[in-house]
C-alpha cells in the first residue's frame, strides 16, 4: 500500500467538492487554476462545469497546467420511457464520450440512472426490472462507441437508497456482473468506479474488489459517511470526519494493483460549500495524508 503522508502527488479533486465557495457557484477555470496553486495534478471535472466554461477552454488550461484527469462526471443515465427518451440519451454519451477524448480522461463515469421520471419527483413507473435492461443496453451499445477512441467506461454503483431515481446499478457485485457480460474478455475498456461512499457497507465490499482486479478498478473515490447525514445527497462528510474506513477499502483495491489517483468527491451543501475554496483544498490535501 503506497505512503500517503509525506505529499499529495495521488490526489485528485473532483471539481464538486470546490464547486461551490462561501455558498457562492465558482467557475471551472478558478477551481483549476486553485487546483494548481496548491500543487495538486490532478482533477475530475462534471460536464455542466466545463459546458458552462467552454470544452476547448477547460482542455487548454488542463493542457497548460499539466493536470490529469482522474476521470469525468458523467455519462450514463440511460432509462427512457419511449424511443425518443432512449435516443436522447444515446445522443448524449456519445457527446460524452468525445468530451472526455479531448480531455485527456483515464475514464467516462457512468452514472447509469434508475426509473425515469423520479428523479424529477415523478416515476414514470415502477418496473426497475425494465430499467435494469435499458442501462444493460445502453452501456453495451456506448461501449462499442467508446472503444472506438479508446475511452474505457467506469460504471459507478450508487448506494442502495439512489435506486429509484440516480442508479438501479447498486452494488460493486451487479457492476461486474454487467462487466463481465459486457466485456467478458476484460480488455480494459469497461470497469467500475469505486466510491467508498456508496459501497462501505457491502458485505462483499473485499471480495467484489477482488473479483474485479486490476482489469476492472478503473477510479477510487474517497469522502467520508457521517452521523447521523443530515441530506442523503448532499452532506458528505471530509475523509476522517465519519465511519468509513477508508484506508482499509484502499489497501483493498492496491492489493489487486490499482495505482491511480484518490480521487476527493464531496457534495457539501451545509459545510463544505460555505467554506472558502482554498481553505477546503488545504484540508483536502491534509486528510489525504492522514485518512485516507
Amino acid at each position: 500500500m503506497r505512503d500517503f503522508s509525506q505529499d499529495h502527488r495521488w490526489l485528485s479533486i473532483n471539481t464538486a467538492t470546490v464547486r461551490k465557495s462561501h455558498g457562492q457557484e465558482q467557475p471551472l477555470t478558478d477551481i483549476i487554476e486553485a487546483c494548481a496553486r496548491h500543487g495538486i495534478r490532478a482533477i475530475s471535472p462534471w460536464r455542466d462545469q466545463v459546458a458552462a466554461s467552454g470544452l476547448k477552454a477547460i482542455s487548454g488550461l488542463v493542457k497548460t497546467h499539466g493536470l490529469k484527469l482522474s476521470g469525468y462526471c458523467r455519462g450514463g443515465m440511460f432509462p427512457a420511457t419511449d424511443a425518443a427518451g432512449l435516443q436522447a440519451a444515446h445522443d448524449d454519451n456519445h457527446r460524452a464520450v468525445d468530451e472526455a477524448c479531448e480531455l485527456g480522461a483515464t475514464c467516462l463515469v457512468l452514472v447509469v440512472g434508475a426509473l425515469p421520471g423520479a428523479l424529477a419527483g415523478q416515476a414514470a413507473h415502477k418496473d426497475i426490472a425494465r430499467s435494469r435492461q435499458q442501462v444493460q443496453d445502453g452501456i453495451g451499445e456506448l461501449l462499442a462507441y467508446a472503444r472506438t477512441s479508446g475511452m474505457p467506461l467506469a460504471i459507478e454503483p450508487l448506494h442502495p437508497m439512489y435506486a429509484a431515481d440516480r442508479a438501479c446499478v447498486n452494488t460493486l457485485e451487479h457492476a461486474l456482473d454487467l462487466c463481465d457480460l459486457l466485456d467478458p474478455a476484460k480488455s480494459g475498456a469497461l470497469g467500475v468506479a469505486v466510491d467508498v461512499y456508496h459501497v462501505w457497507w457491502d458485505p462483499k465490499l473485499q471480495a467484489q474488489i477482488e473479483r474485479a482486479g486490476k482489469q476492472r478498478l478503473l477510479a477510487f473515490h474517497v469522502c467520508d459517511w457521517l452521523t447521523p447525514t443530515t441530506d442523503l445527497l448532499n452532506d458528505r462528510g471530509m475523509m476522517g470526519d465519519g465511519v468509513i474506513d477508508i484506508p482499509r477499502i484502499r489497501g483493498w483495491v492496491e492489493d489487486q494493483g490499482f495505482n491511480g489517483f484518490s480521487e476527493v468527491e464531496i457534495f457539501s451543501t451545509g459545510n463544505w460549500w460555505q467554506r472558502d475554496r482554498d481553505a477546503v483544498l488545504r484540508t483536502c490535501i491534509e486528510r489525504h495524508r492522514s485518512d485516507v
